[in-house]
């Protein structure tokens, strides 16, 4: 299979510029493409197709919109081998990470799809012979941004809320990952999706959201990826009075109770620590363990991390693929030295694996303090830190002493523990006795500086909608 040849994808055409950006593979730094990078003008005739679009998607049935986003999300499963090729390629992930990522992308196409048929409105009642009427409506034209470690995912959480809503989009994706993007406007295009209503671009960040937010046709701004863009593009948005959805940074904490085998949870959070390299908003990273079971459990921990194969995500029997890109290594290495400098213990990892490629050890940091900036600052990368608590109280604690609040986790078989962990955990997603976080039919999304607004479920098509109250008297 080949990688794609990337292009814009603007009116329903698919254009070149003159202008690239090579797309690196990070499993040995060759280039596997190049991305074109979009110019001002190309932005602006996006914009006017999306204006174009717009007038067309809205006005289109939400049955006749839903069945072509159905096709669609099952054009992607038919092509699953060559999208997963692509992803795995430019973020180097293993293949079976890569095909249950577009697998899951097509799931959710296909959720917000029906769920974009049951957008209703209500009646009110008001006095005699007053209708009262509340109605949802597309709020227009949306700016999406998507990021860079879930290249499929990410982009179908914009993709698909916006235009099953009946919204027109202008996405742009990101730079170093820019095929799973490519082949889903592909899929829409070959689903019947009108010219205009979805619009691809790459290129300069800064640029391009410089240019697109204040225009008078957005209407919305989407983002996914760090706390700093985010903030950066929430106040460019509020400006120009436009209204955003903050899908931002996690520092996901777990607390493990002593009623529960230590042994088991450890291996359930070890494997999961290190998968997508633990380039994921929720990943767990921050364990805090009962005292009584730290020794053991750190010991299990420990041993899962070095038995953690690491290699090229298309060989066989590879559980952790390289980091994105070198400034990626480079940012575990300073909070690993920073960990250790402050009287960490470092079990595990902590360096760079050979010498091409962006491979990075998977790392266990113990006894952390907190003063260690790791406590504070997303690593958005393989490495777990295990400290003990003293009590549930003591764990709850130290979980919401961070400046995030995407996602937690808590292990235990107390009915009482886990109503405390429900009241006090500060975040916007909390899972017990397990690390999955979501599905498509829940809402996703955190608190605190992780954001605000919720992707997924019926509140995550809401954010792409305007409510409209209708007063009517039939009789003057």
């Amino acid at each position: 299979m080949d990688y794609p040849e990337l292009s814009l994808f603007i009116g329903g055409e698919w254009r070149k510029t003159a202008e690239t950006i090579p797309v690196i593979n990070p499993a040995d730094e060759t280039v596997v493409g190049a991305l074109p990078v979009a110019r001002t003008a190309d932005m602006d005739d996006a914009l006017d197709a999306a204006a174009i679009g717009l007038r067309v998607w809205s006005r289109t049935a939400p049955r006749e919109r839903s069945a072509i986003i159905t096709r669609a999300a099952r054009l992607m499963q038919d092509r699953i081998d060559q999208i997963a090729y692509s992803n795995t390629l430019e973020i180097g992930k293993p293949l079976g990470q890569s095909r249950y990522e577009v697998s899951r992308g097509g799931d959710i196409m296909e959720w917000d799809a029906g769920e974009g048929q049951r957008l209703y409105g209500r009646v009110i009642p008001g006095s005699t012979g007053l209708r009262n009427t509340m109605l949802r409506q597309p709020i227009g034209t949306v700016a999406g941004f998507s990021t860079w470690n879930f290249p499929v995912a990410t982009a179908v959480r914009k993709i698909s809320a916006a235009l099953s809503a009946g919204c027109s989009l202008l996405l742009k994706a990101p730079e170093e990952t820019p095929a799973g993007a490519f082949h889903i406007a592909k899929a829409l295009q070959d689903a019947g999706l009108p010219d205009g209503v979805l619009n691809l671009i790459y290129g300069k960040p800064a640029e391009i959201s410089g240019h697109l937010i204040p225009q008078e046709q957005i209407r919305l701004v989407a983002f996914t990826g760090s706390t700093e863009v985010g903030r950066h593009l929430t106040k460019l948005a509020a400006e120009h009075m436009k209204p955003v959805v903050m899908e931002l940074g996690g520092h996901a904490p777990v607390i493990v109770c002593g009623d529960v085998d230590p042994v088991k949870v450890a291996l359930l959070g070890a494997t999961r620590k290190y998968r997508n390299s633990g380039q994921v908003c929720t990943s767990p990273t921050r364990f805090y363990v009962a005292e009584g079971n730290f020794s053991t459990f750190a010991d299990e921990f420990v041993a899962k991390a070095k038995a953690t194969t690491v290699g090229n995500g298309f060989a066989e029997g590879i559980e952790m693929g390289p980091l994105a890109n070198d400034r990626r290594l480079d940012a575990m290495t300073a909070l690993v030295e920073d960990a250790v400098s402050q009287g960490a213990e470092l079990c595990a990892g902590g360096r760079r694996i050979g010498n091409k490629g962006y491979f990075f050890e998977p790392t266990v940091l113990a006894n952390v303090p907190d003063s260690a900036k790791i406590m504070t600052e997303e690593p958005f990368g393989p490495i777990a830190v295990l400290n003990p608590i003293n009590s549930l109280e003591d764990g709850l604690a130290k979980a919401n002493h961070s400046p995030f609040g995407l996602a937690a986790y808590g292990f235990t078989n107390s009915a009482a523990n886990v109503d405390q962990m429900m009241r006090e955990l500060e975040v916007g997603q909390l899972s017990i006795n397990t690390f999955d976080t979501s599905i498509p039919e829940t809402p996703f999304g955190g608190v605190k500086s992780s954001g605000y607004g919720r992707e997924g479920g019926e509140e995550g098509l809401h954010n792409y909608s305007i409510i409209k109250n209708v007063s009517y008297q039939p009789v003057i």
